[in-house]
């Protein structure tokens, strides 16, 4: 049985919810809760796995901190994307970056130090910082501020005591995004405190309106910031369980420190594999682009003409809904599933400040994509 300390800890919804069995109506299930994109991943990953397999060093523990070809591949991409100058210190390879936003309070932060989560967020960020032992501060993200976090509301003590403050643009569940100025800002005021930002960049590959800016761009010393971008996303390589962290040296070698201590070295396959995603990114990027900003427009522009209130989705793969009057997000998501056989993600596991709302994905084929909008005009006087 768990101690008292990870058994105090709610569980995970995603696991949960997962396991569920559902109650469905008498359509056909449309699955609007998945958050992996649903596309295959590139042949040109697949064959360098095929390849890599049979090589002898592959087979075998390998280097701990992982291999020259990874690290140099990553330092490449962010100089050509973000203009970021990396070294090997700035860089901790992640066995899925899940494991790394969700431990590294605990590599980082001192017992009762707080950490700030956005609201709505990630539900999962706050399993690490109670597994710390530390502090779980609110940051709202509303509306009228763009869904960007306030500082200058924020409770001074608590400021005062935060060890970090988590972000993650593009937005899951918002699909709200952040501007370099926000970024400017942010590094600014944080810079020469204790508190140290980490930035959940899973969705980067995801942008609609305009490249979205990396955090490490506003932080040209890399003094107060960390990145955690994901494989899995944007190059379809979920399975692969790969990531990155990038920035802060004294906060990216914590993470190296305890995989030193808990890991024995990445997969030489996964790593290869890897190498190759980011030495291909411009066409699996663009492929990713082009079909999320299709999938973005036609949403848009269906929920605008049925007037049911989507916010704008600037990035990311999901749309947040305010769900009808008389309704909460997890009722509403109970309705759609028993009479339109939708299986949506209700807002609540993101924060108190998901009440109201349902997540959707854009995650599903064109054809599932029209079916959800034929059902959901179905019910638009819902809203009205």
């Amino acid at each position: 049985m768990a101690n008292k300390l990870l058994s105090s800890i709610p569980p995970s919804y995603f696991g949960s919810a997962m396991s569920k069995e559902l109650d469905i109506g008498e359509l056909p299930l449309l699955n609007l809760a998945v958050g992996i994109p649903d596309g295959e991943t590139a042949d040109s990953i697949k064959e360098a796995v095929t390849e890599s397999v049979y090589q002898a060093e592959n087979q075998r523990y390998g280097v701990f901190r992982g291999k020259q070809s990874f690290k140099d591949a990553i330092i490449r991409f962010y100089k050509k994307h973000y203009d970021v100058d990396l070294d090997e210190e700035n860089i901790a390879l992640l066995y899925g970056t899940k494991s790394a936003l969700v431990q590294f309070p605990m590599m980082f932060i001192e017992p009762g130090e707080g950490v700030y989560l956005p609201n709505p967020g990630y539900p999962d960020y706050m399993a690490g910082v109670k597994l710390a032992r530390g502090a779980v501060y609110d940051l709202p993200l509303l509306p009228e501020n763009n869904f960007l976090p306030d500082y200058d509301s924020l409770n001074a003590d608590e400021v005062s005591n935060a060890r970090l403050i988590y972000l993650n643009y593009p937005s899951n569940p918002l699909g709200a995004v952040a501007t370099k100025a926000f970024f400017d800002d942010t590094v600014e005021r944080f810079k020469n405190t204790k508190t140290r930002i980490v930035h959940d960049f899973a969705y980067a590959a995801f942008s609609f309106d305009g490249r979205h800016p990396s955090i490490l761009s506003s932080d040209s010393g890399l003094e107060c910031s960390m990145e955690i971008y994901s494989m899995s996303k944007g190059f379809n390589m979920s399975g692969f369980r790969v990531g990155f962290a990038v920035g802060n040296k004294e906060m990216v070698e914590s993470i190296n420190l305890f995989q030193d201590h808990t890991q024995t070295g990445m997969w030489g396959v996964l790593q290869d594999a890897s190498v190759t995603a980011l030495w291909h990114e411009a066409e699996i990027l663009s492929g990713q682009h082009d079909k999320f900003q299709k999938r973005r427009d036609i949403i848009e522009k269906s929920f605008s003409e049925f007037d049911i209130p989507l916010n704008p989705i600037k990035g990311g793969i999901f749309g947040w809904v305010r769900v009808p009057d008389g309704y909460d997000g997890e009722s509403f998501a109970g309705f759609l599933l028993s009479e339109k056989s939708i299986l949506v993600t209700p807002g609540i596991p993101f924060g108190s400040r998901g009440k109201e709302y349902i997540r959707i994905s854009l995650a599903v084929e064109d054809d599932i994509l029209a079916a959800v909008i034929d059902r959901f005009g179905s019910i638009r006087d819902m809203w009205r």
